[in-house]
């Protein structure tokens, strides 16, 4: 039992191992490699190649250049492309030779024929002939002519040629035409085991592939055939020179005949193709025997021919996603450079608020410290008891004047100061100087403000501009109106500011123009002027004077 287990085991192996045999290719037919436009590509059976868009030349290698020649023919196919096989470079002939008196060869004038006949099946009995009508003329000292039937052509031409009805004429100008030689004349045409028809003469480095071969039926006939087998030799038939037909120079010699064909060649190396179009096909290597009939050996590769980049489907996706990627990036560096310059902005802006904020410490704490001390000393100096009244009087003025100097460096320290920087400490410092003004002069003041958020930032130089038309305002209607009452109001809705200073004094003729340089009015409108502002001045004659200031805080 155990010898049989194992003698079936055996048997399953060499099955398998001839089976995977039979499934793989031989050596000639297996592809050794793939060039396109010049360059190598590398070869994979199971996956195939791709010769990339738009190949101008690929070439296919198959086979040992080193290995012998087989005596089958090799074809090629690039299946999707060629409407049949392809065959190397082959060709067999039938040739008139031309001979002198002297028996030496004057010239020979072929018609060739190569890879199949019209309507060639791989049967001699069921192939077609193909009519042949050719005309040549005779050379100059042409005495006798040949008719030599060859495979003759490239060396490893093999295959099937076949001749019948095979007729020469003579034409003569001044006479009937002249047969010179036909065949099959009846004569020694008996079977293929004949040695030689009557006179004709097997030739060639292999005779024996010189054939008498029977073709068609219904009825059937005889013909001289080549079945050349050997991809290293040639076989001929050609009719004996010793009864060649006579002949004259410029004799027009007419020759009919009926053939059919088949041949390939053995030694078929490589494939080449121009200018491939985009597609997917599949190349193919096989073997093809005497008659071109598939052995079954063949070797398969698929072929893709991508098209070009810009018809590749995901060509225009990618582009679209490249651009979208590099619109994003840009706008992230381009947001990214907008954020650092607006951080270093603000450093800078921070830098400077702390310098200024140094600067209004600085004023505030020592020079205006010192200038308080003037004050003080200028007031107890002049409380002296004996002190001249000149002296006193000259320490009253500089008391006065320190005062001053106090009040406008508290002016500038509020200016300089960026905590201030905003427009609710725009409105109080507003109101501060005005109620001051009118306190000094002693008119009643009211003060109308909407209410001011602390989040609109006002730049320095805005409120030192906006402080001072107000105060200048303020100041006119005190010192000229002659007012019993002046009234401040400020309003703000996003992005105006308006101020309005109103009195119900005496008022001005706008006939006479509006107050010159004297009254400062030309100097206030230019200070709102340069932040981007503007003023308009309403007045009449015992009815008051309006001052109405209007500044966009976004510019």
């Amino acid at each position: 039992m155990k010898r049989f287990v194992i003698a079936c085991f055996a048997g399953w192996l060499a099955c398998i191992n001839h089976q995977a045999q039979a499934q793989s290719p031989p050596d000639d037919l297996l592809i050794t490699g793939v060039t396109v436009d010049g360059k190598s590509v590398a070869v994979n059976r199971n996956h195939g190649l791709n010769l990339g868009p738009n190949p101008t030349d690929a070439a296919f290698h198959f086979g040992s250049a080193n290995a012998p020649l087989p005596d089958l023919r090799i074809r090629y196919k690039l299946d999707g492309h060629d409407a049949s096989w392809r065959d190397g470079n082959c060709y067999m002939f039938l040739a008139v030779r031309f001979y002198n008196e002297a028996g030496d060869e004057l010239s020979q004038k072929e018609f060739r024929v190569s890879n199949e006949s019209v309507g060639w099946n791989g049967s001699l009995l069921n192939s077609p002939l193909i009519h042949r009508h050719e005309i040549v003329t005779a050379p100059p000292h042409a005495s006798r002519l040949m008719i030599v039937i060859s495979s003759g052509g490239p060396p490893a031409t093999i295959g099937v040629y076949v001749v019948a009805n095979l007729s020469v004429t003579r034409m003569c100008s001044n006479a009937a035409p002249v047969v010179l030689m036909e065949f099959p004349s009846g004569r020694g045409l008996t079977d293929e085991t004949n040695a030689n028809p009557t006179d004709w003469v097997r030739d060639g480095n292999v005779r024996s592939m010189a054939k008498i071969v029977t073709v068609g039926h219904s009825p059937s006939q005889n013909a001289l055939a080549i079945l050349d087998n050997n991809p290293t030799s040639h076989a001929e038939w050609h009719n004996a020179l010793s009864s060649a037909p006579l002949v004259a120079p410029e004799n027009q010699i007419v020759l009919e005949w009926n053939e059919m064909f088949s041949m390939g060649v053995a030694d078929l190396r490589s494939a080449g193709y121009q200018r491939l179009p985009e597609g997917h096909f599949s190349f193919r290597v096989a073997e093809f025997d005497l008659f071109g009939k598939p052995t079954g050996a063949e070797c398969v590769v698929p072929v893709v021919v991508p098209p070009p980049l810009l018809r590749e489907p995901w060509f225009w996706p990618a582009c679209v996603l490249v651009l979208t990627a590099a619109g994003f990036g840009n706008w992230r560096y381009l947001a990214w450079r907008k954020v650092r310059r607006e951080i270093l902005r603000l450093q800078g802006q921070q830098a400077l608020e702390k310098e200024r904020l140094r600067i209004a410490q600085d004023i505030h704490d020592d020079l205006g410290a010192r200038i308080t001390e003037i004050s003080i000393a200028s007031s107890l100096a002049k409380k002296q008891p004996g002190l001249p009244d000149a002296t006193g009087a000259d320490f009253e003025r500089i008391s006065g004047m320190s005062r001053e100097l106090v009040a406008a460096l508290y002016e500038t320290v509020w200016a300089v100061n960026p905590e201030n920087d905003n427009l609710d400490s725009l409105g109080t410092y507003l109101c501060q100087i005005t109620n001051h003004l009118c306190k000094q002069a002693q008119v009643p003041c009211r003060l109308e403000l909407d209410e001011l958020p602390r989040n609109v930032p006002v730049s320095s130089q805005v409120r030192h501009n906006i402080a001072m038309a107000v105060k200048e305002a303020a100041h006119n209607a005190v010192k000229h109106a002659h007012a019993s009452e002046i009234t401040l109001r400020m309003t703000f809705e996003k992005p105006l500011l308006k101020i309005c200073i109103d009195d119900n004094g005496v008022g001005f003729q706008p006939a006479d123009g509006e107050p010159g340089a004297g009254n400062g009015l030309d100097n206030l409108k230019r200070r709102l002027a340069n932040i981007g502002g503007h003023c308009r001045i309403e007045s009449r004659i015992r009815q008051g004077t309006s001052v109405q200031m209007q500044v966009d805080l976004c510019l």
